[in-house]
């Protein structure tokens, strides 16, 4: 049993391979001739307007068409699993088992996006016309020489005069030849199309260079202003929290020092006590909103447990982390499921919240917060735009989707370190 799975699974690797070869040939062919049009008119007009019209005015239609007809290849040449492979959406707030992450972003094709430069688009059109007209051409062949065979092998089994068993011996088994051959030659020319597009179209490295560099850059800024954030509100937390704990403190205690009344005295020493178990608590919060001290304790799991356990809310949480991430990945997850939950309390007025935290060994960990609230969250207000830059100087990314009437979902993934 295990040699005939062993046997069959090439078998099937190469007929998946020819039958989406033929899906990107045959409508390769087909999109050649509109393509072959559009560029042939292009041309015209944009030689017309060389000397009547400004050239402004007609290259923005044809960039237009241009673009338009290069997504519908990058569509065409899309790999099967880039096509297919999705994550389920895990379940809304109070179910059992939610799923990872949401839905993966699927791209579209070979290539991650469509460039903007003009020239580039004409660029590609133009070099792969030919490639789909070859195809087409191709398969033309084979569909000829499939219906030559058939047309063979029906006279000679209707014992037809004119096709004898010498004629299929010979026939047949060359047939067969070529007919492995073409099929060789139609899986090599879905690969040519496929890399022409990867050539022309993806950004060359200098480009992908300059991009990571302006990335950097943008993640640096956002680091720097994120530390300035957060330094502000610790000064804040200290000035409005601890600060004024401390000065009601020592106004209980020099009232009890002048104080004559034994009983009185015993009342504002009480009330002291109370103030410092309060500002000790505030200066553990304050200290906890810095690096919570139970990540070098228990782990990432214990700190969340313990955001769960004290949300006035109810929290459902899901952990599946194959591996202890490393401190600065666990103490951004803390951050993003922290805020989540604090902005659901204060704002959102929902009854349950859904936290997701799942990551396989070597992958990103990947966060997903969903609420039951109202809705309506500003993905540009202090507090998750900080956890966005938080997270993007990890190389990771957090989206907000909160339309009015809710639910909100914050995902975040964070690239292991």
């Amino acid at each position: 049993m295990a040699r005939t799975r062993g046997l069959t699974a090439p078998v099937r690797a190469g007929a998946k391979a020819v039958a989406d070869a033929v899906r990107v040939l045959f409508v390769g062919a087909v999109t050649a001739v509109p393509t072959t049009l559009f560029l042939l008119g292009a041309g015209l007009v944009y030689a017309g307007a060389l000397r009547s019209r400004p050239r402004r005015r007609v290259s923005r239609p044809i960039t237009r068409g241009a673009r338009a007809l290069t997504d519908l290849e990058r569509r065409r040449l899309a790999e099967p699993t880039s096509r297919t492979a999705t994550r389920h959406d895990p379940p809304g707030p109070g179910a059992a088992h939610p799923d990872p992450a949401g839905p993966a972003p699927t791209e579209p094709g070979p290539i991650h996006s469509t460039p903007n430069d003009p020239r580039r688009l004409i660029r590609y059109l133009a070099a792969r016309v030919p490639i789909g007209l070859l195809g087409g051409a191709l398969l033309g062949l084979i569909g000829g020489g499939a219906g030559f065979a058939a047309v063979m092998v029906g006279a000679w089994l209707t014992g037809s005069p004119n096709t004898t068993t010498a004629d299929v011996l010979i026939l047949i088994p060359c047939g067969l030849a070529l007919f492995a051959l073409a099929l060789y030659g139609l899986v090599g020319l879905a690969d040519t199309d496929r890399a022409l597009a990867r050539r022309l179209l993806e950004p060359d490295r200098s480009e992908v260079l300059r991009r990571r560099v302006d990335e950097l850059a943008a993640s640096r800024a956002g680091v720097v202003e994120a530390v300035h954030e957060e330094r502000r509100r610790i000064e804040r937390d200290l000035h409005d929290g601890v600060q004024q704990r401390l000065v009601a403190l020592g106004m209980l205690l020099g009232r009890a020092r002048r104080g004559g009344d034994p009983a009185r005295t015993d009342e504002l020493l009480r009330q002291a006590h109370e103030q410092t178990q309060q500002a000790l608590t505030d200066l553990r919060d304050v200290a906890w909103r810095i690096h919570p001290t139970g990540l070098d304790d228990g782990g990432l799991r214990a700190v969340l447990e313990t955001i769960a356990e004290r949300a006035p809310v109810r929290v459902a949480l899901t952990y599946d982390v194959a591996v202890e991430p490393a401190p600065i990945v666990a103490t951004a997850v803390y951050f993003v499921v922290a805020e989540a939950v604090t902005n659901t309390v204060k704002h959102a007025r929902a009854d349950a919240v859904t936290v997701c935290v799942l990551g396989a060994a070597g992958d990103p960990v990947r966060v997903r917060i969903v609420d039951d609230g109202v809705g309506g969250a500003d993905a540009a207000g202090g507090g998750l735009s900080g956890l966005a830059r938080r997270v993007a100087a990890l190389d990771g990314t957090l989206r907000v989707d909160s339309p009015p009437g809710g639910p909100t979902t914050i995902t975040a993934e964070v690239p292991c370190a």
